[in-house]
C-alpha cells in the first residue's frame, strides 16, 4: 500500500516475536484496569532517578492505545492516517482492498465524496471510512437476510 506523506508507519518490518507479547501483555493490562477504574486506567511511567509518574488515559486512547496493541499483538504492521489526510486514488483504493479503477467508479458515482486537485481526484481519510462503514453495514445486513433466509428454508 502507498502511504501518505503525513501516514506515520510504527516500523517497516513485521513486529518481533517479542514484540507481539509486549503488545499483547500491554493489551491485557489495559484492558483489565479499564474494568477496575471507571474506563480510564492510570499507568505509572517509570523514568530512571524519579518517582513513577501517573498517566491516566482517557477513553478514547485507551480504545486506540488497544486496538493499536490488538494488531501489533497480531503480528501485523499498522500505518496510522489521520482522519483530514487527503488521499489519492490508489491509496484510498488500497485502504478499501479495491482496484483504482473500481474506486474511480465509485467516485465517479457520487458515493465517495472527493475534490479536484488538477486533474486529479482527492479523497478525505474520513470520507473513506465513513464510506467503508456504511459499505460493511450494509455487507454484514445482507448476511443476517442470507441467514434469516436459509434458517427459514430449513
Amino acid at each position: 500500500m502507498t502511504i501518505p506523506a503525513t501516514a506515520q508507519p510504527f516500523t517497516e518490518q513485521l513486529p518481533t516475536d517479542l514484540e507481539r507479547a509486549t503488545a499483547d501483555h500491554l493489551r491485557t493490562v489495559i484492558a483489565q484496569s479499564m474494568t477496575r477504574s471507571d474506563g480510564q486506567p492510570t499507568l505509572y511511567v517509570h523514568q530512571p532517578d524519579e518517582e513513577p509518574q501517573p498517566v491516566t488515559l482517557t477513553p478514547l486512547v485507551s480504545q486506540v492505545m488497544l486496538e493499536l496493541l490488538r494488531h501489533l499483538a497480531k503480528g501485523e504492521a499498522v500505518t496510522l492516517v489521520p482522519m483530514a489526510e487527503m488521499l489519492t486514488t490508489q491509496q484510498a483504493a488500497d485502504i478499501l482492498n479495491v482496484s483504482r479503477p473500481h474506486l474511480v467508479k465509485l467516485v465517479d458515482k457520487g458515493e465517495i465524496d472527493h475534490t479536484m486537485t488538477g486533474r486529479h481526484r482527492r479523497i478525505r481519510a474520513d470520507d473513506l471510512f465513513a464510506y467503508k462503514r456504511a459499505r460493511d453495514e450494509r455487507r454484514s445486513k445482507a448476511l443476517d437476510d442470507l441467514a434469516e433466509m436459509s434458517g427459514d428454508m430449513l
